[in-house]
Formats: structure tokens, sequence, C-alpha cells
């Protein structure tokens, strides 16, 4: 039987659920992704709840817990032949975890779309809080995007906690092994520019050529 470890930490003044919902989770994480991507969902999950507290928003802590942990476990290894964007096989792991527990529908619905929309910047801002935040906590972690929302002082306990040595290198090298194989599915989306810079010899997908070389006649 699996031991499973109890979370409960508080940094910055915000708490990491101690929910079994969340304990499971975490221990799924630990398990099933490397360390770098341990550390950087956890990571996700305070600087989403930081910003959310910026911003005056009200979301379910546990919600936008599974979201953010759960957001990059597509890039593992074991879904790399599945021909689908890893977003969408982070999302379906989030919504099988969930439905195991008995959460409602709803609340499975928010955290798919969460993750499925982490990297498509412009639309999770304007959707429920738990969305807005796990997007959030992925462009304040990896992208550096509203760094000054959060004090010197937070973000420091967080990356104590949480720590990010070489994190822009190492995450460059985790999405590109984890699009590597199906590059189709970088189209018209930011992993394009991963492939582009990391894999000699992948060609972008050009949305105007695809409209222009299509089967219509006109």
């Amino acid at each position: 039987m699996t031991t499973v470890t109890t979370y409960s930490d508080q940094v910055a003044g915000v708490s990491a659920p101690d929910t079994k919902l969340a304990q499971e989770a975490t221990q799924l994480v630990r398990d099933t992704a490397s360390e770098l991507v341990y550390h950087h969902s956890r990571r996700v999950y305070w600087f989403g709840a930081l910003q959310g507290r910026n911003r005056g928003l009200s979301f379910d802590p546990e919600l936008l817990y599974v979201g953010a942990m759960f957001h990059d476990l597509g890039l593992g290894e074991r879904f790399r032949s599945s021909g689908r964007r890893f977003e969408v096989d982070s999302a379906d792991e989030a919504r099988r975890f969930l439905q195991a527990h008995q959460v409602p529908e709803d609340s499975i619905r928010r955290v798919w779309t969460a993750i499925a929309l982490h990297t498509t910047p412009g639309i999770p801002e304007h959707m429920e809080p738990e969305v807005a935040l796990v997007t959030a906590g992925v462009e304040y972690d990896v992208l550096g995007i509203g760094y000054h929302d959060v004090s010197d002082a937070d973000r420091a306990e967080i990356v104590a906690l949480h720590p990010r040595p070489d994190f822009k290198h190492r995450i460059l090298g985790a999405f590109t092994d984890g699009i590597r194989p199906k590059p189709e599915t970088t189209f018209g989306n930011v992993k394009a520019d991963v492939l582009q810079h990391y894999v000699p010899g992948f060609v972008r997908g050009d949305f105007v050529r695809t409209i222009l070389d299509s089967p219509w006649p006109e």
C-alpha cells in the first residue's frame, strides 16, 4: 500500500491545501513526474494564489492546487506517442484523477479547462478564477509576467521551499523532450517556438499557407 505523505506547507502567507485529495495529487506527481516538474508545479500554485490575492479573486484552493500540480504531466515519457497536445494529456489525467475521487463535474471542468488552456494567453484571464490563476502561476514562474506583483520576500520564501536551479534551461529541455516526437501539436501555439530553437530541421506550421493550400478552389 502506498504511503501518502502530508504536504501542508505555508509560505508567503498562503497554505497548500491539506485535504486528502490534495495530498494524493501531490503524491501522484511526486511518483510520476521529474523533480523539475514537481517543484515547478508547486511554485505555480503559490504564485497563482498570490496573483489571485492581488487581483481580489475568490477561488477554490483545492482546485487551483490540482490544476497546478497536473498541468505539465503530459510532458512525461508515457504521453510522447499520444499524438495530442501535452496540455490535453495533462488535463485528461487530472480529469481521471478527480473523477476517481467523485469530484463534482463542474469542478472537474474548471480544472480540465485550466490545464488545457494554460499555454493559450489572452483567454484564461477572462474565465473562472481557477482557470485564470493556473495560467497566471505558469506565466509568473516560466515567463516572469507580473514578476514585481509578488514581493521579494514572498518570492524568496517560495523559491526556498521549491528551488529553481538553472530553471530556464531545464524547463526548455523538458518542453523539447515532451513535444519533439509530436511536432504537429505545436501548430498555432507557443511551443512551436521551443522546437524552432532546439530541434534542427523543424518547420513551423504556417496558418496562411494552410489556408491558401487547402483543397478549396477559391
